[in-house]
């Protein structure tokens, strides 16, 4: 049985025909009375233009646009105060409501592929997994630009970079020329053949096994004869048989078969969309989940054809999840989704924060990093990524939980919480030091973080003409806290709106000061006010109680989870038909308490994730345009 959804799909044609009558009986003529005049073809404020997202509404170019109307009009920033005509409540809400089926004018698509390179880490792992070396070899590379994707092109400074590592790679695993071969030279190239042989059959075989494991995937006929090129060079040149099959690994390791992630065969293009051929799905798979190569066992399955089968799918996730390679999700994903990548060199006041030490910060990088990989491996609800009763302190982080009496030693361990305003991410020292600044609490800040990665808001960026705290009146504002403070920027109208919202969650969060310590004063000395109010008359006076509502919100805290994990999975932004795939998901996962493991194996088993697309699709356009 072949991959498939594993949840109905809606009525798609059905649905699709009354979001596109909605959008042009009423969504259309919003936009037209509220927004074109200053957004249209004739004049582009702020450069936006949303006469072509009106012409074709459901086209992945569009979608930008419709996320930056959709946060600016459910936060009453657009149209401005000093419009003329404002939109009413009801018109408001009926294009919030219609964004929720703008899914709908997209066309079933698993969106387009990425053909992607090695990450830095992914690189390092692999020459560790073909090779035995440290994985610190690729240290010299510069670190990743990260996001809901991989870059795919290569610089000629990376070019020589690999070259470099190549190089070095070949010098630590291949014997010296006159000297005997060492044990991994044997392994690699096998013995050289005796007099009389054919050197270039031999040679064949070699490089043949040799992209096998390098390319992730046979190589083809064409990339054989390629790499034998450099076979018959190195020969012609005098080079003996162990000479020219090393430089014929050295080609391997800079072609971009193995520095980039490539299909077995280019698929006929008969059909739009077709499935991953099971190499792909493998290092897909493998990638995704240990950050390196398919084993042995992934190896077999892809040669038997096994891995396009759902139940075989769904129980790799299982094996791989349970090995401890599988904590590199979190080395790729978790600490990026937390936002942990800058901590090791965030700048912070060291009169201050003298506490801020390396092993401070690698201690709150691997607090994170274990309780992430507990939800993982223990199959627990996502939820208790907000909400949960334990945490993983050594003796150093334990200063800035007040527990230093009970817990000593350098050793990471698992710690029950008595103190109900920790546990969870929203109380942890790292991601509490990430939202700050160098020198205080940031409540914005943290309000943001909250909005966007935990529930998955979007917070329109604040306008440029308001001044930050440390540039208000210092006079006027000395004997205020830092509550009082920020509050004023509610005074002004154009911030007053987003500020209503995000506001409260990060004072709720100011009891834990710059670096994640309880505190009952801030740094004026003045008592700290952690109550507050969000939307639905939710209000709460303590960090527990914050987050007590947040962790309510369950399917607003999984649909984000779950759309950044897909996101990073596909290694592109999502888009589309990808959100109709997120509703499937969830129904599913909501049966079982949203466990984490059961979230992985549906994205790996979805649509978007087994299929590509060969050439784009027909994308329908509204009436009239």
């Amino acid at each position: 049985m072949a991959v498939s959804a594993t949840a109905q799909e809606p009525d798609f044609a059905a649905l699709q025909a009354q979001t596109k009558k909605v959008f042009e009986d009423r969504v259309t003529p919003f936009f037209k009375n509220y927004c074109t005049d200053c957004h249209g073809i004739y004049r582009m404020e702020g450069g936006i233009n949303f006469a072509p997202t009106l012409a074709a509404p459901g086209a992945s170019s569009s979608a930008k646009s419709w996320k930056q109307a959709l946060a600016n009009i459910k936060a009453h920033d657009m149209p401005p105060d000093d419009a003329k005509k404002q939109p009413t409540d009801e018109e408001r809400q009926m294009f919030v409501e219609w964004m929720q089926t703008i899914k709908f004018l997209s066309p079933k698509d698993p969106g387009a592929f990425v053909i992607r390179r090695l990450t830095k880490m992914e690189y390092g792992n692999t020459l560790r997994d073909l090779f035995g070396v440290d994985p610190a070899i690729a240290a010299e590379l510069p670190e990743e630009v990260f996001g809901e994707g991989y870059l795919n092109t290569l610089s000629p400074l990376q070019s020589e970079q690999y070259l470099s590592i190549a190089n070095e790679v070949l010098n630590r695993v291949l014997a010296p020329k006159d000297e005997p071969p060492t044990e991994m030279q044997k392994r690699l190239f096998g013995d050289t053949p005796s007099s009389g042989s054919d050197l270039r059959a031999a040679a064949k075989s070699v490089a043949s096994q040799l992209a096998r494991s390098a390319y992730r995937r046979p190589a083809s006929e064409a990339e054989l004869e390629r790499l034998l090129l450099v076979f018959d060079l190195a020969q012609a040149n005098k080079l003996d048989y162990q000479s020219s099959l090393r430089l014929v690994l050295k080609a391997i390791l800079v072609s971009p078969q193995f520095l980039f992630i490539t299909p077995a065969k280019e698929p006929e293009l008969d059909h739009a969309i077709v499935p991953l051929d099971d190499y792909q799905l493998a290092s897909r798979l493998s990638y995704l989940l240990w950050a390196t190569m398919p084993d042995a066992e992934l190896f077999a399955l892809a040669d038997a054809g096994k891995l396009q089968e759902q139940s075989v799918l769904q129980a790799q996730v299982k094996r791989m999840l349970a090995d401890t390679r599988s904590r590199a999700l979190f080395d790729g994903f978790g600490a990026q989704w937390l936002g942990l990548m800058g901590l090791e060199s965030k700048t912070f006041d060291t009169e201050m924060f003298p506490q801020m030490t390396t092993e401070m910060r690698a201690a709150m990088v691997d607090e994170a990093r274990l309780f992430f990989d507990s939800i993982v491996r223990e199959n627990r609800s996502v939820i208790e990524f907000v909400e949960s009763d334990y945490t993983y302190l050594n003796g150093t982080l334990a200063a800035l939980y007040g527990m230093e009496n009970t817990i000593t030693g350098p050793e990471m361990r698992k710690v029950q919480l008595e103190d109900t305003n920790r546990g969870g991410i929203l109380s942890m020292p790292g991601i509490l030091a990430t939202t700050s600044f160098p020198n205080r609490t940031s409540p914005v800040k943290r309000g943001v973080w909250v909005l966007e990665q935990v529930l998955g808001e979007h917070v329109p960026p604040a306008p440029p003409n308001v001044p930050p705290l440390e540039k208000q009146d210092k006079q006027a504002v000395e004997n205020l806290t830092l509550r009082m403070r920020t509050e004023l920027h509610r005074t002004n109208p154009v911030c007053a709106n987003c500020h209503k919202i995000l506001d409260p969650i990060g004072f709720g969060l100011e009891n834990f000061d710059a670096i994640g310590r309880w505190r009952d004063q801030d740094q004026t000395g003045g008592a700290i006010d952690a109550a507050g109010e969000l939307p639905g008359e939710k209000r709460f006076s303590s960090p527990r109680e914050l987050k007590a509502i947040i962790a309510e919100r369950k399917d607003e805290l999984a649909r984000n989870l779950t759309r950044k994990l897909l996101a990073y999975a596909l290694c592109r932004q999502l888009e589309g038909y990808d959100e109709i795939v997120v509703d499937q998901l969830m129904v599913t996962i909501a049966k079982d308490g949203y466990r984490m493991q059961n979230l992985i194996s549906e994205i790996v088993t979805s649509y978007p994730f087994v299929n590509r697309r060969i050439h784009e699709l027909e994308v329908p356009k509204s009436n009239g345009q």
